[in-house]
């Protein structure tokens, strides 16, 4: 039973960290769409004259159709970045099987499609539920047709990326049967999605009917319950859910169904279309009173509450977080400084979160985009005109900011809370410029962080998503919590005796391949 459940963990912590490959990428091209359409409007134009210049306008035109890149080809991504992310080896193969398996499922489907007679005629596209993929016509799966064939794909090459076949067909032997098997089972795939896509498409329709019908408490429910998800490192798959299936809502773009909230604020964008109010309602705007003002002012309370001869020692900590989520939007640098300290800060954060989406909604402003940091409220909100009501997150994140320093600072000192600086005497080692996560050097005690882990003996698997290391290991109990703290880490959290996620920072990266050449 254990094994069982250390088994669910495993997959769907991972695949959370999938998401965050085709994610990472789509919040660039947004930027680069976002400046590409702003600067290219004719509003933009006709309050700075000489943006019209011909070779500026080929710039910011080209920008705009790179950017539109990962919108329109999401699921494919999705579909290469699963086996990617999951597979322990030989990647490159998962992935390069990843895109033969969607577009054979796609072939498949068309022919299934054909033979029935349910091929629709291309004007009538979207009312049959059906659309285009790499020039086939086939089903309207969106960013789930991606997902399946990844899914499906991943498990085809963990049962045989090691197969040994007779000497006769030796040659197809390994990894080169991975792409072989695909081709052989996605088309099975293929001919039963038409027959229980409805399935799908009922469970999607009833989450996405009842964040509608919650009215203002939908954005809410996603922002509060996306914080809630983040400790287990599985709050990719809500806001996946929201972002690029019809969970998210749905919008008729140029003739075309578009599905899911950041789905259809891209494609507005590049059509220069008027921003829909409901789309956003889930995307950055509801960030921004949390990520620019609420988790700065909690440092800032945090740095306030420690104690005096302490506050030297801890200041790169702080300020290195608070860039990272005012800047960049990534918030576990500041969060886990105090969610393993107080519940009750944690839920009082939560419940901000959510209160964040519900007040831009409900104030009618209109910034999309992924991150919500300084460089969205920039590109998407005073860039792109008045419209977005981009002023009132300053008048928001003021309130935010008074908020969240009163209650962080009553409660950590009336609780007496150990967040950092406020221990008697602070051990050097742990935020020393060799060891913190933040430091200017920027360098890590690997074969520390290795041993307080059990050692190369415990290690099962090791992967990163953005600031986190997601470890699979022999025996969980042999993590040393209080020695990868004094090395470093901003938390750990154990989700089984099994599976282990070590909260580094942004830096992670360095401390996962330092770790990889130790293994």
């Amino acid at each position: 039973m254990k094994k069982q459940k250390g088994s669910a963990w495993e997959f769907f912590q991972g695949l959370g960290k999938t998401f965050m490959l085709p994610v990472a990428l789509l919040a660039f091209m947004g930027i680069l769409l976002g400046i590409g359409s702003s600067f290219s409007s004719q509003a933009t134009i006709d309050a700075f004259p000489f943006l019209g210049n011909h070779f500026l306008q080929i710039i910011f035109r080209l920008m705009s159709t790179v950017g539109g890149f990962a919108f329109s080809y999401l699921p494919v991504l999705f579909a290469m970045a699963i086996p990617l992310g999951l597979a322990r080896k030989e990647k490159g193969v998962a992935a390069f099987s990843g895109f033969v398996g969607y577009v054979i499922m796609n072939l498949t489907i068309n022919f299934y499609l054909q033979e029935t007679g349910r091929l629709a005629d291309p004007e009538n596209l979207r009312e049959a539920g059906q659309g285009m993929v790499f020039g086939i016509q086939t089903i309207e799966m969106g960013v789930l047709g991606g997902i399946i064939a990844g899914l499906v794909v991943y498990q085809l090459h963990k049962r045989f990326y090691t197969i040994q076949l007779s000497d006769s067909f030796a040659f197809f032997s390994g990894v080169r049967f991975v792409p072989i098997i695909t081709s052989l089972v996605m088309p099975v795939i293929g001919l039963l999605i038409p027959v229980i896509w409805p399935i799908f498409a009922l469970v999607i329709t009833t989450i996405g009917l009842a964040i509608q019908k919650a009215g203002a408490f939908g954005p809410f429910l996603f922002g509060s319950g996306e914080r809630l998800l983040l400790p287990f490192g599985l709050h990719h798959i809500l806001v996946s859910m929201i972002r690029f299936t019809e969970a998210g809502g749905s919008a008729i773009i140029n003739g075309n169904e578009v599905f899911g909230a950041l789905n259809i604020f891209y494609a507005e964008l590049q059509n220069n279309l008027p921003i829909s109010p409901s789309a956003t309602a889930f995307l950055s705007q509801g960030k921004m009173p949390t990520f620019m003002f609420g988790l700065p002012a909690a440092a800032l309370a945090m740095y306030h509450t420690a104690k005096s001869q302490n506050r030297a020692k801890i200041k790169g900590l702080l300020i290195s977080g608070v860039i990272a989520t005012f800047v960049t939007g990534i918030t576990e640098p500041i969060e886990f400084l105090f969610l393993f300290v107080s519940p009750f800060l944690w839920i009082f954060h939560v419940i901000m979160t959510g209160l964040g989406f519900m007040v831009m909604s409900l104030l009618g402003v209109t910034i999309g985009n992924t991150d919500g940091g300084v460089l969205d409220f920039l590109i998407f909100g005073i860039m792109q005109g008045n419209y977005t009501k981009w002023w009132l997150v300053l008048i928001v994140g003021a309130f935010w900011f008074a908020i969240y320093y009163f209650v962080f600072k009553f409660v950590i000192v009336r609780k007496n809370l150990a967040t950092p600086g406020r221990e008697e005497v602070i051990d050097t080692t742990e935020y020393s410029n060799e060891e913190v996560n933040y430091s200017k050097k920027g360098s890590f005690d690997a074969t520390g962080i290795l041993a307080a882990l059990g050692g190369t003996e415990n290690i099962e698997s090791l992967d990163n998503c953005i600031t986190r290391l997601r470890l699979v290991l022999k025996d969980g109990t042999l993590v040393n919590d209080a020695r990868l703290k004094e090395l470093g880490a901003l938390g750990i959290v154990h989700l089984d005796d099994k599976n282990v996620q070590v909260i580094i920072g942004t830096k992670v990266t360095t401390v996962r391949n330092a770790l990889d050449e130790l293994l």
